[in-house]
């Protein structure tokens, strides 16, 4: 009983796991995978749902404090879901760890490299670092124009995504190819 006092009450929980299914549903769209050159495996998935979680912090990051509550939120479940991954690829204990540290940093590597390119509309420098990361064995470059052509455009419509949208955890990012 005395242990529920400390426990975390967190009346928004509705809105963050529908807000989390609503971009891991994104990241899932098969034309990525069979139209846009990613490739489907476990890191190709990682890949998508890196740029769709870094589209999303993007557009919260210029949001009101309920919006980046809810960004917290949304990372703290992404990592917890990757953790999770990690764990049923059969990774043992001590080694989840060491991996988790790394796709860290791949995710908050990627954050960096993209956002330079997002931030000038680079759609050139945008597709050049999607090749690096998505595919980077692949000489010549895999070209990745396409998908860096959807991610500026689903950042200008999440652009216009209203402050009360966000709250309620209601962002849907654009289905690419329509």
């Amino acid at each position: 009983m005395i242990f529920g006092l400390f426990r975390k009450k967190n009346q928004n929980q509705p809105i963050v796991d529908r807000q989390y299914a609503s971009l891991t549903s994104a990241a899932r769209v098969p034309f990525f995978f069979s139209d846009l050159g990613v490739p489907d495996t476990v890191m190709g998935r990682f890949e998508m749902l890196s740029i769709v979680m870094i589209l999303f912090f993007r557009r919260t990051a210029k949001s009101g404090v309920s919006g980046k509550e809810l960004a917290q939120e949304i990372i703290d479940i992404f990592f917890q879901d990757i953790d999770h991954s990690i764990r049923e690829l059969g990774i043992g204990d001590q080694g989840v760890p060491k991996r988790m540290k790394k796709l860290a940093g791949m995710f908050y590597g990627r954050l960096e490299s993209y956002a330079s390119a997002l931030d000038a509309r680079d759609a050139d420098a945008l597709a050049a670092a999607l090749s690096r990361n998505i595919h980077p064995k692949v000489e010549p470059a895999q070209p990745m124009r396409g998908l860096a052509d959807w991610m500026l455009s689903a950042e200008t419509q999440l652009s216009t995504i209203s402050e009360d949208e966000i709250a309620r955890g209601a962002i849907v990012l654009p289905t690419p190819g329509n």
